[in-house]
Order: C-alpha cells, then structure tokens, then sequence
C-alpha cells in the first residue's frame, strides 16, 4: 500500500474535520457580528449588508459545522463570500492581501469545495443516514 492509497483512506475524516473548523470559525464571524462578543461591536439589527451576512454566518456556519444541509448552507455561505469580497474589498484593490479581503476569499473557495464534496464524516446528516439505511455511505 503506497503513500496515496494511505492519504486517500482518510479523505472522508479530512474532510470532515475541515468541514468541522471552517463551520466553527464561520459560526464565530457570525456570532461577533450579531451579538458583539469576541472582541467585536455587535451590528445594529437590519444594517445592511453586515447584519444580514451576520445571520447567514451564523445559521450557515452552525449547519455546515454539525453537518446538516452541508451542501445548501455551504452554497448559500460561498455567495455570500464572494458578495462581500466583490462589494466590500474589491473595490481597494485586486488581490486580497491588497483589498483586506483574505478571509472571504478562503470561506469562499471552502464553502465552494463543501458545496461539491459534502459534508465528509462526522456530520450529523451522515449519521442519521446510517441509522436509517444500514450499509449506506454517509
């Protein structure tokens, strides 16, 4: 068994450890933006685009952080990355160590990554799914 065949078993648990850390850290954005707390202002309710992006950050991360509607919340989550790097950072410059716009250009291309590979293992949708259907893969 090569290093390949090693590294390709495990791509389920990676990626759901990925799936798991990048849910947590969206969770976060939208938790210090709806409710001032780690070392952030909360945003006043219906201030667009930030309070709304707030809600999809918060709802979407916690989805995609346990695993359930993967696939849609990470959808939804990637739009709204690449909405606020186009409106928000672009407009200072093209790249993102330019504009500030470094970390929804990531939760961009990783939400996009979840939308296409799903939700890996760990997740609840999975594990729900196997208890319904012995033998199926979650």
């Amino acid at each position: 068994m090569g290093a390949t065949d090693r590294l390709d078993r495990h791509q389920p648990l990676v990626l759901g450890l990925f799936r798991i850390v990048i849910g947590l850290l969206f969770t976060s954005e939208g938790a210090a933006t709806l409710f001032g707390v780690l070392d952030r202002d909360a945003t006043p309710a219906g201030d667009w685009p930030f309070w709304y992006a707030g809600v999809i950050e918060l709802v979407c991360g916690a989805l995609v952080l346990l695993g359930v509607l993967t696939r849609a919340a990470a959808f939804l989550s990637s739009g709204a990355m690449a909405f606020a790097y186009f409106t928000e950072h672009q407009p200072d410059g093209l790249f993102p160590l330019q504009n500030g716009g470094l970390s929804p250009a990531l939760f961009c291309w990783g939400f996009l990554l979840l939308v296409f590979f799903g939700p890996g293992s760990l997740s609840l949708s999975g594990a729900f799914r196997r208890d319904a259907a012995p033998g199926s893969r979650g």
